[in-house]
């Protein structure tokens, strides 16, 4: 009796150990969604001052801090609008930053004088989109601009002195220029012409010379140039014109010919270059297969990176700014289970010195591993994606969200995914899948998708479901599926013609209608309409295939809960058809949950609004799945 009492004994500590050992801590919302605490670090030139983004109000502020005392100065107080994060630093300690008016679609421009703290406005304008071409270091008032005021289907290049606020025009866009590249003088010697299938690289040596083309290819080939080499006029640029892997390459800009393969890999396109401007040199390729990769082509810059890696270990390394004299650098660290932090590198002292954290708040230890997998497609096409599983130690019959992503013309890459940990902290297994038409994977794979974004693509992704239903990782009564603008559109298409699969879905800002999504395009987008004919589909001449495909047209096959969220000031979205397709899901006895929300794009950029959407997401996955961490 004493032996069996002891048993039933070790038994119960067994199993509560066990259910210790599986007790899953449950990070609140905010953690995962809130603002950044600091963000979008920067330096300046001459290595002085640092600056980044910081929440004041709701809203992303610019803060300064001096590197001699560490004193910090809170440069903006925007409680409106926040500051964007793709501002900048001028050669002589300007700093120039917008604000999306979300309300009346407007851009404002702002310079900042460092030494006197006197804040100008430089650009005020409505329903015009302007963006950044050059900064000059010979004249460092003076940046290059494009913006579309002229004609809103064109982008015309202007030169804007920042402190006088004077605007000059460069180059006239004659209506078929989609891409500038200036030389290290700022002179745009390389334009990119297209009409939407054809497109060309054309080259002048002088901006009194006319741009003759050098280089013509349909647009399932591109050459993307990245600076100019410094010899004779060559110039180094990122090509799959005759293979199917982008490869960095050198082209003479007299005559278009491929001069020589710098680097390419066999297995992946070759993605972004990184190009010293103060040494006029290239410093490393790289690119994305199950993880990311690089090849350094300067010694000094593998060296760096071999030093930082000894001091970070376990993380991914970028350098994100550098000054002038390149001894101060700002470096971003990240992996699949941490957000990242931002340091600054002193490389004649060695020092390294934590400057933030996107989000401090998060433990690695709690988050879950990103894992790559591979499937194979119904007709023997090899898919890659990512497999995030739930902590603890069940690995089989899980509950789990499908996450397309958007594009189609895009792709998941490892990293760390804030939607993605969010799901997973809650239970679900996460599974992001890299459809044909993925970019990365080559010429081949990305051309498989064109006209397949209502076919094989989706197929694609079905096919991935299956795989995980036959491996057994999934509960196949527990499947939501879950996506944004083209994987808001998987997501209805997913339970619109795969009804049996999938509990319910999540729509955020989610493409409901090909037809008006290309008829309606922002004019701007007009030349790459006809493109868009060849990889998607032309209104016109594939109505029928269209129809066939718009969740708009099928909310008489929906049969599962969907919780939809929608900003409406989305460019790209027609708020009245969407507000109809909510009626016509409530009609047919659809469970619509619907958000819209007034002054919001297709991202949520106020930290309440994401909040708010992220509990509602939280509270319908578990209404409809029953998944308790």
């Amino acid at each position: 009796m004493l032996s069996r009492l002891r048993i039933l004994v070790f038994i119960g500590v067994v199993t509560v150990i066990c259910s210790c050992k599986d007790h899953v801590k449950q990070i609140p919302i905010v953690d995962f969604f809130k603002t950044p605490e600091k963000s979008a670090f920067k330096i300046s030139p001459d290595g002085k001052y640092i600056s980044y983004l910081k929440p004041y109000k709701d809203k992303q502020n610019l803060f300064i801090q001096s590197l001699a005392d560490g004193t910090e100065c809170m440069e903006t107080s925007f409680e409106d609008y926040p500051v964007s994060g793709g501002y900048f630093w001028t050669y002589n300690n300007q700093l120039v930053f917008n604000q999306d008016i979300v309300a009346n679609d407007g851009f404002k421009m702002y310079a900042l004088d460092v030494a006197t703290q006197k804040l100008r406005t430089i650009l005020s304008l409505e329903k015009v989109r302007v963006n950044l071409v050059n900064r000059n270091r010979e004249q460092p008032d003076i940046i290059t601009i494009r913006m579309n005021e002229r004609d809103p289907a064109n982008f015309d290049v202007y030169r804007l002195n920042i402190k006088t606020g004077e605007l000059s025009p460069y180059l006239i866009n004659p209506g078929n220029i989609t891409e500038w590249f200036p030389d290290p003088d700022g002179k745009i010697r390389l334009v990119k012409s297209s009409d939407g299938v054809d497109e060309a690289i054309l080259y002048r040596p002088n901006d009194e010379t006319p741009f003759k083309p050098i280089i013509q290819n349909n647009f399932k080939n591109t050459v993307r140039p990245i600076a100019f080499t410094g010899v004779k006029n060559n110039f180094y640029a990122l090509s799959n014109v005759n293979r199917d892997k982008t490869a960095l390459v050198e082209i003479n800009a007299e005559d278009g010919k491929e001069q020589r393969i710098i680097f390419s890999n066999n297995n992946a396109d070759i993605m972004n270059v990184e190009y010293s401007k103060n040494k006029h040199r290239l410093e490393l390729a790289s690119w994305d297969e199950a993880k990311p990769h690089k090849h350094f082509l300067a010694p000094d810059i593998e060296s760096l990176y071999g030093t930082l890696q000894g001091m970070l270990k376990g993380t991914e390394i970028r350098v994100v700014e550098r000054d002038s004299a390149e001894n101060r650098f700002i470096l971003n660290t990240y992996t699949d289970r941490n957000p990242g932090s931002y340091y600054l590198f002193e490389k004649s002292t060695r020092k390294l010195t934590k400057l933030g954290d996107n989000n401090s708040s998060l433990k690695p230890e709690e988050l879950c591993t990103m894992q790559p997998i591979s499937y194979k497609a119904k007709d023997g096409l090899t898919i890659n994606g990512y497999l995030t599983m739930p902590l603890g130690s069940k690995k089989i019959n899980l509950p789990v969200v499908v996450m397309p992503h958007d594009g189609p013309w895009g792709r998941d890459s490892w990293g760390y995914d804030e939607q993605v940990q969010f799901l997973a902290n809650r239970g679900y297994a996460v599974f992001q899948v890299n459809y044909r038409g993925s970019t990365g994977y080559g010429k081949a794979f990305k051309s498989a998708g064109y006209k397949q974004v209502g076919g094989k693509i989706q197929d694609d992704i079905t096919d991935g479901v299956h795989w995980l239903i036959d491996k057994k990782i999934a509960n196949p009564k527990k499947i939501a599926i879950f996506g944004g603008r083209f994987g808001g559109f998987s997501a209805l298409y997913g339970v619109s013609f795969h009804p049996e699969l999938y509990s319910c879905a999540v729509v955020q800002y989610g493409l409901i209608n090909f037809f008006t999504y290309i008829k309606d395009a922002p004019p701007f987008f007009k030349p790459y309409l006809k493109m868009t004919y060849e990889m998607v589909g032309n209104p016109e001449t594939d109505a029928d295939q269209f129809r066939a495909i718009s969740p708009v047209f099928h909310t008489d096959k929906i049969k599962v809960p969907l919780i939809i969220f929608q900003g409406a000031k989305d460019q790209r979205a027609n708020i009245s058809e969407l507000n109809q397709f909510v009626r016509e899901l409530r009609k047919h006895d659809v469970d619509v949950k619907y958000f819209l929300k007034p002054n919001e794009r297709a991202y949520f950029r106020s930290e309440h609004n994401r909040l708010e959407m992220y509990t509602e997401i939280e509270k319908f996955l578990d209404n409809n799945m029953r998944v308790k961490p």
